[in-house]
């Protein structure tokens, strides 16, 4: 069985795509490099440097290399930016993404996980977040994702292409073993951000509102262990092989903690003083994003296995001390 990960090279990828050749598969990279890193790619897997906005590149390596399966990682991710430069998340995320489906259509590949967002889902309406809960993205990131999920449910009724979308809440943590972590530029992320200034590599963490409705007066969300995240996708992949039908299902840890709940275990992992300032809530910021993991959990039969805050940050911690400056 020979896979295709886009993206593999990112934060996220890098991680299963060695989850995947643990579990037997032959895995080929395919990765622009624009915030991947090469020296996150497993060395086992075949690395091709391509844009999935060139579509001659995609279809001749989907072609070429005989791919049964695509993991499908490569998006644009940053919310923020989304609102300011929306058509750039339009062209990658979406155009590129169609290229990817109807290049695949071409060729008969009829299975993908999608790595999809909790972002689809915008202000909840009752939490934890149920699969079939309302759609409402608040930004053009989480549209992107929610579009591209339509493409799926399209492509399975018109070609029989089989999907599963993981909606991920908040990946975090590391792979200390095999040396992987997260390093994003510009990074963005909750846990890096404070753990910069745990380094010193960054003055303050900023905390975006005190007033939410929460036990602490700040946001609440919901955290999942990087390794956990790869044993899904693995799963996923399992359950298209065997015949399962598209689906869709959140990864999440189904616990939530708040921002000061996160900053005070890295005061207690890292023993570092984080200074700290608080700033005005950020629009359309919700006071709680948690997931419910009960269906991925009853039919793909997963299990959290690595997602404890405390693991989280103390992996994440021994990451970031070992590479200060990322991959560089």
């Amino acid at each position: 069985m020979k896979v295709l990960v886009t993206g593999g090279a990112g934060y996220i990828g890098s991680v299963t795509t060695l989850e995947l050749i643990n579990q037997g598969y032959e895995v080929v990279v395919f990765d622009d490099l624009s915030f991947g890193h090469e020296q996150a790619i497993a060395k086992q897997a075949k690395f091709i440097k391509g844009d999935l906005l060139d579509r001659a590149s995609i279809r001749s390596a989907l072609s070429n290399e005989r791919i049964d399966a695509v993991v499908h990682f490569a998006g644009f991710i940053a919310v923020g930016e989304s609102v300011k430069e929306p058509l750039k998340y339009v062209q990658n995320n979406i155009i590129g993404g169609f290229n990817l489906i109807d290049s695949m259509r071409e060729l008969k590949i009829g299975k993908i996980i999608f790595s999809s967002s909790a972002a689809v889902y915008g202000n909840p309406e009752r939490v934890p977040i149920e699969e079939d809960d309302k759609k409402d993205p608040t930004n053009p990131y989480g549209e992107t994702k929610l579009i591209f999920e339509k493409f799926l449910a399209w492509s399975n009724a018109a070609y029989g292409m089989r999907s599963v979308s993981l909606r991920y809440f908040n990946a975090s943590g590391a792979d200390i073993q095999n040396g992987l972590g997260e390093d994003h530029d510009p990074e963005t992320h909750l846990i890096p951000l404070i753990l910069k200034v745990a380094l010193a590599q960054r003055e303050k963490i900023e905390i975006f509102g005190t007033d939410y409705d929460t036990p602490d007066g700040t946001c609440i969300r919901d955290y999942v262990h990087i390794k956990d995240l790869a044993a899904a996708h693995v799963l996923a992949l399992k359950h298209l092989l065997e015949v399962g039908a598209t689906s869709f299902y959140n990864v999440g840890s189904s616990k939530g903690y708040s921002v000061k709940e996160v900053i005070d275990m890295s005061r207690k992992i890292t023993g570092r003083d984080i200074k700290v300032v608080s700033s005005p809530r950020r629009e359309g910021d919700p006071a709680s994003l948690v997931a419910s993991s009960e269906k991925i959990q009853r039919e793909l039969g997963f299990k959290f296995k690595h997602s404890g805050l405390e693991n989280i940050i103390k992996t994440a911690w021994e990451w970031h001390s070992k590479h200060p400056d990322g991959y560089k």
